[in-house]
């Protein structure tokens, strides 16, 4: 049997049981439960489920590679995600479930007003849009080479039929049929990855004892960066951005919180986001681990590392010298993480679209929400396909890279907005907000190139950091003279 129809059966069959659990999942299901899940959801379900849903098709393919270049670098980072799913638990989540939010946007109108709250939103959707195209399109591009190619099958179509797939098993379910499948998905990805090890290890002709020494030993296998605070490894550069970018990406993000926002209560929802955060490390260590020992078998074996490190873990999976099911374990690794991922990125764009940006859950017709709600989920289906194809034509570093610095990027303003919001009392020029959330990326920017160009310091993705400080000085200037005009106000209406 030929690899393009092994994979293709592997698909097949990962896909009918995403049908058969999201038929199950949405059963009985309105509104509410595409929005919220009825807010049924048990904890330790949605924190499996959560678990799973930080890794993404960028993750399975892009972190093995890592290592290469950046070794365990990225588990700075991650101990960073930790503290900052404890601050999320203790200070976002108790915040999102008094005010009985939906969306989590809807604070910033609550807090500043109309256009802030469609800052946002709009910020959101590009954040969201972006990050999740580029997830995309990574697994999109690993199954173009080892099947549409090989059957002359140009990439668009390759992009139409896997979009189509993922529309099909969320537009009925929504965020219930998302924890769901991130369950199934979660379970997939781990138990993909530690059988790739166990195999891998075995083709090196390793003992347990054997791997741990082999790994330990080599020049991959380095955690912790603390020698030069110039470079973007430094210890304390990626663990202060694991935090924040923590807060941004999954506190300040409808995609991610939508899942804790189904649990029952906040003391159930903060159970979840600390034991989702501790599960993410180990899980992220054994891509790690696997990514150590394909450097080991690729030196073994004398093959040359390729020009992109993302390609590391398609070339020993598919290597004429590993078994069969190597390969498949590789391909439903990578289609768990990535239907589940885009799935879920186009169940919270729909839903912050109709709900932040069209508003249409403020309509009393229920049927009317419902049609709304599924032709935008058409259309964020459709404009997710076309930037997948663009990105496909423009793409020219490391995805996991490319992610983290479009998130620095766009998640920054939402950050600034939050912090802002949630730490001062000062009111500010509600109009004048999306200026300043378009500002601060742009300024952001600049201050990057010329860190670069005249004091040879590469920012990390702590450029998040500076993006969310020029939001909230923006912010603050927006806000002088506004405090004594609140006042005034206050006392004319008394």
């Amino acid at each position: 049997m030929s690899q393009p129809v092994i994979i293709i059966l592997t698909i097949a069959g990962y896909f009918l049981l995403l049908l058969a659990i999201s038929w199950i999942a949405s059963r009985g299901s309105d509104n509410t439960t595409f929005f919220t899940g009825n807010r049924r959801a048990p904890w330790p379900l949605v924190a499996f489920a959560t678990a799973g849903a930080a890794i993404s098709g960028v993750t399975f393919i892009s972190v093995p590679g890592m290592v290469v270049g950046k070794g365990y670098a990225y588990l700075q980072m991650v101990l960073g995600f930790i503290v900052g799913y404890v601050l999320i638990a203790y200070v976002l989540v108790p915040l999102f479930y008094k005010r009985n939010l939906i969306s989590i946007y809807g604070y910033l109108e609550q807090r500043f007003g109309r256009s802030t709250y469609r800052a946002g939103a709009w910020f959101f959707f590009l954040s969201k849009m972006l990050g999740a195209a580029v997830r995309f399109f990574v697994v999109c591009a690993v199954l173009q080479l080892l099947v549409f190619t090989p059957l002359h099958i140009p990439f668009e179509f390759n992009v139409i039929v896997t979009i189509a797939l993922i529309w099909l098993y969320t537009m009925q379910g929504g965020v219930k049929t998302v924890i769901w499948t991130d369950t199934l998905k979660s379970f997939c990805l781990i138990m993909s990855v530690i059988l790739c090890i166990y195999f891998v290890a075995t083709n090196l002709g390793f003992s347990f004892g054997d791997m741990a020494s082999a790994i330990a030993d080599h020049p991959t296998s380095r955690v912790f960066f603390f020698d030069n605070p110039k470079e973007a490894t430094f210890f304390w550069k990626q663990f202060l951005a694991g935090v924040f970018m923590a807060i941004a990406t999954t506190g300040l993000d409808q995609d991610m919180m939508q899942r804790n926002l189904a649990c029952k209560d906040a003391k159930q929802s903060r159970k979840n986001m600390i034991v989702s955060g501790i599960t993410q490390f180990f899980v992220i260590a054994l891509f790690l681990l696997l990514g150590t020992l394909m450097v080991i078998f690729m030196e073994r074996q004398h093959i040359a590392m390729p020009e992109k490190t993302d390609d590391i873990f398609g070339m020993v999976a598919t290597h004429s010298s590993m078994p069969v099911i190597v390969g498949v374990l590789f391909i439903l690794g990578l289609v768990a993480a990535a239907y589940s991922a885009a799935g879920s990125a186009l169940t919270s764009l729909t839903t912050s679209f109709t709900v932040d940006i069209l508003q249409a859950h403020k309509s009393d017709d229920d049927r009317k929400v419902t049609k709304t709600r599924r032709a935008v989920h058409v259309a964020m289906s459709v404009i997710m396909g076309l930037v997948i194809v663009v990105f496909y034509y423009i793409s020219n570093q490391d995805a996991i890279s490319a992610v983290y610095t479009l998130a620095s990027y766009t998640y920054g303003p939402i950050l600034g907005l939050f912090v802002y919001g949630m730490f001062t009392r000062r009111p500010v020029r509600d109009r004048l907000v999306p200026v300043v959330c378009l500002l601060a990326p742009a300024v952001s920017w600049c201050i990057q190139w010329v860190l670069v160009h005249a004091f040879d310091y590469h920012t990390g993705f702590e450029l998040l950091i500076i993006n969310a400080l020029i939001t909230i000085l923006g912010l603050h200037l927006l806000s002088l003279g506004q405090k004594a005009k609140a006042e005034n106000e206050a006392t004319v209406q008394e």
